[in-house]
């Protein structure tokens, strides 16, 4: 089971001192969580993408190269990368690149994203988002997969013998994570494709992502990747801990109250019941994400939102060490129920390697028969 922490990276007033950091002091502070995720025991962290103010990460494989350097056994992945306004040949490119530079320790969640207003920025229609979403999928798929590409979709000119550079660290591209809030489509690619399926389930009730995740793994097994209990399942989460419960609820209430993406809403208690988010000490928080297997099913990543609503460096910092101390048990309980016959993580780069080895192997021992 993997543990993980993602940003949004938002820039955000603190509301108990009045005051903002400054763009730079935001970027420096998320290479800061990321290498303290790593010393406290943390298996990803990921980043989301955005272009427009009050978020900073525009461009997610600079941020994640530069982490490349400074973390050893830290997955880097993102949280979203836009399929439907990047263009896939530069999606291609930068994630082998990125791959090169993290020896492996590389993958990505591709998504539409929350911003409508991104698509006449990057000169496509919202209203194609979910088309746009499938052609640029399946034409990087191409693009890692195959050595020259011709090619001719709805949405991009045509290409004509085009190789992306560099290829694919030994042959075999980042494993790809599908993140979807609402779209069944999304589900259906996720599935066609064997890829991971990502239900960042931070906002609504349970039961909207048990409907997409149990499509997710229906069709995963329709298409013969494994039994509907195997498929590569990811959620979100979000915590506030401190080691006196009361103590966690009166020091996040102003951060929860005015937060741009919840805030104004419905109250802290309310929220609280009705999502992912813990608000309390750390055996609060490893309780209630033990349960979140009872709702989903068995799955392979838990990813935590904990930087986010103006909370400061040294807040977010203590968050983890208060994760690092709870790690451990939790891993263990969720390795104690899980099924022998389902994996305990995503495949990881090194697993992706032997399974196109022996792909490969059996395709040649095909041709040899016939």
């Amino acid at each position: 089971m993997q543990f993980g922490i993602f940003t949004v990276g938002d820039v955000t007033v603190d509301p108990t001192t009045g005051r903002a950091p400054t763009e730079h002091e935001r970027i420096r502070s998320m290479t800061t969580i990321a290498e303290h995720a790593e010393a406290v025991g943390v298996d990803v962290f990921a980043t989301g993408e955005h272009h427009n103010p009050p978020f900073v990460p525009s461009s997610p494989t600079t941020l994640l190269g530069y982490l490349a350097g400074r973390t050893t056994t830290l997955t880097l992945s993102t949280s979203t990368t836009l399929i439907t306004t990047n263009d896939p040949v530069k999606i291609a490119e930068d994630y082998a690149m990125l791959q090169h530079l993290a020896h492996g320790r590389v993958d990505l969640m591709l998504g539409r994203g929350n911003t409508a207003p991104v698509y006449p920025w990057f000169g496509q229609d919202i209203a194609d988002s979910v088309p746009l979403t499938l052609e640029n999928y399946r034409l990087l798929r191409r693009l890692w997969d195959e050595d020259v590409v011709d090619w001719e979709g709805s949405f991009r000119t045509p290409l004509r013998g085009f190789t992306a550079t560099p290829r694919p660290l030994d042959g075999v591209p980042p494993f790809v994570w599908h993140g979807s809030i609402r779209t069944p489509e999304v589900a259906e690619i996720a599935a066609y494709f064997g890829d991971g399926y990502f239900a960042n389930n931070i906002f609504w009730p349970a039961s909207h992502y048990q409907r997409l995740i149990e499509l997710y793994r229906q069709r995963y097994a329709h298409y013969g990747h494994g039994a509907p209990e195997q498929a590569i399942v990811g959620l979100g989460g979000q915590f506030f801990m401190r080691r006196n419960s009361q103590d966690a609820w009166n020091e996040f209430r102003p951060y929860f109250d005015v937060a741009p993406v919840y805030g104004h809403g419905p109250s802290l208690e309310e929220f609280t019941e009705q999502t992912p988010l813990t608000v309390g000490s750390p055996q609060q928080v490893l309780e209630k994400t033990l349960t979140f297997r009872e709702l989903f099913g068995d799955y392979q990543r838990q990813l935590f939102l904990v930087d986010h609503a103006g909370l400061p460096l040294t807040t977010v910092l203590e968050q983890l060490d208060l994760l690092g101390e709870i790690l451990p048990e939790m891993r263990r309980e969720f390795d104690a129920r899980r099924p022998p016959q389902v994996p305990s993580d995503p495949p990881s780069h090194a697993q992706l390697v032997a399974r196109t080895a022996m792909q490969e192997d059996a395709n040649s021992d095909e041709r040899l028969a016939v």
